[in-house]
């Protein structure tokens, strides 16, 4: 299996979702000189996309049907992880033998997720750690962060190569399964509780939050390293930590999802810590009782939407 290569030349680039994260992608994607794709369900009316106050239409390709469209060197994943299936007519389209498919998503398995939907690609696992909010349709807010993590080796080198130039910073793991957890770790809290509590990162100021969070994440660093990732308790302080250092104004995913009426990704962030206890026989009782509040929760959003 090939992976791309757009270090000396402009690849045709696809992102398929266009929230906050694909957003994000696309217009990175512009700024390091591709021809970029940016594939939509419904139709926006273009994207724009604000740093530091700043905003900037950015002059991508809006396609709200794969047909017509000729295969991509790189795709882009950037639904929320419980939407996945919804980029299946997308990757049949661009996701030849040639391409190489990102998965720009939270959670942890992701290639488990996607591999059925491009069987013929490379696949590529990535962690975004950039605060980034979609405000209207085609329209994203840069809150802070810059860095995106993938798995070290060829595919990762490509897609740090291809990504020259856009302002973003690629790191290269060696110990992917890690970082994976680890990033999920960095949602296990800050999601459900800005969610469920409608609060913003100001939340975590909170003393009995705060040791709310510090439970959850305990629980969870339990897990992980049950499941080989090399977890210890200084995972839970970092977070913590980067919840108190974080701009008390801005939000989460889950947060932001809850109050436009979308569906919640919580099946793949508390459930993926759930799911993963079970496989191993072990109790999870916190991040339980959050699955179930947060359940309850997306099918009343379901149920008026």
């Amino acid at each position: 299996m090939t992976y791309s290569d757009s270090s000396q030349t402009k690849a045709r680039v696809a992102v398929i979702g266009a929230g906050a994260i694909g957003g994000l992608f696309a217009a990175a994607a512009h700024d390091a000189g591709h021809d970029v794709t940016l594939c939509v369900r419904t139709p926006i009316p273009g994207l724009e996309v604000t740093n530091r106050g700043e905003p900037r239409d950015i002059p991508v390709r809006i396609a709200t049907t794969p047909e017509g469209l000729e295969p991509a060197d790189w795709v882009l994943v950037a639904t929320k992880a419980q939407d996945t299936a919804s980029a299946a007519p997308w990757l049949e389209r661009l996701a030849g033998p040639a391409a190489t498919v990102a998965i720009a998503q939270n959670g942890i398995g992701h290639e488990e997720r996607v591999r059925p939907l491009a069987p013929r690609s490379a696949l590529l696992p990535a962690l975004v750690y950039i605060a980034v909010e979609r405000v209207a349709p085609g329209r994203v807010v840069r809150h802070s962060g810059n860095t995106v993590m993938v798995p070290e080796g060829k595919a990762g080198a490509a897609f740090a190569r291809m990504l020259e130039g856009s302002g973003l910073t690629i790191r290269l793991s060696k110990e992917f399964h890690t970082e994976a957890w680890r990033k999920l770790l960095t949602n296990v809290a800050a999601n459900p509780i800005t969610a469920l509590s409608l609060r913003r990162m100001d939340v975590f100021h909170t003393p009995d939050v705060d040791a709310l969070s510090r439970a959850l994440l305990h629980e969870a660093v339990a897990v992980g390293r049950a499941d080989g990732a090399d977890l210890g308790g200084a995972d839970v302080e970092f977070v913590m930590d980067m919840y108190l250092k974080t701009d008390p104004g801005s939000g989460t995913s889950m947060l932001y999802d809850r109050l436009a009426g979308r569906s919640l990704e919580h099946e793949h962030l508390a459930g993926a810590v759930v799911a993963a206890a079970s496989r191993l026989g072990m109790a999870a009782p916190l991040n339980t009782a959050i699955l179930t509040l947060l359940r309850a929760l997306d099918q009343g959003i379901q149920a008026r939407g």
